[in-house]
């Protein structure tokens, strides 16, 4: 395997995801880069779920994307599509080979603003913690 390294992606929780079975949803996440697919526990009944894990997927390209998908689990059809969002992590790799390891913790290191591409609803900030 020609792995780059690893990336850990915390997903932490959706807030207010879509109706898609009678009264509520059975979501779960599906993170995909290339042909590798990891994913969340699926969260009965709950249209905010909170899964709060973590997820490792290695990196073989920086040139593709990574696609956060969220789904409804369904027992006798196919899961419905809630929504998706992509991930650019060239500006995270940036910041690592800028050998900031002196860097106080909680420092905002680069800004990555919103897009229709990764559905951000405000700016967001990568922030150096811990010599990561």
């Amino acid at each position: 395997m020609d792995a780059l390294g690893l990336l850990r992606i915390r997903v932490r929780r959706g807030i207010n995801l879509a109706v898609r079975d009678t009264r509520t949803s059975d979501p779960y996440v599906v993170v995909q880069c290339g042909s590798q697919k990891v994913k969340t526990r699926v969260e009965k009944d709950n249209c905010n779920p909170v899964w709060d894990e973590e997820l490792t997927i290695y990196i073989k390209d920086l040139n593709v994307p990574i696609t956060l998908s969220v789904y409804d689990k369904d027992t006798f059809t196919g899961d419905d599509s809630m929504g998706n969002a992509q991930i650019d992590i060239k500006p995270y790799v940036k910041c690592l080979k800028m050998g900031l390891q002196s860097l106080p913790d909680g420092t905002k290191v680069e800004r990555v603003q919103p897009s229709s591409e990764n559905c951000l609803a405000d700016e967001s900030c990568v922030v150096w913690n811990k010599g990561k």
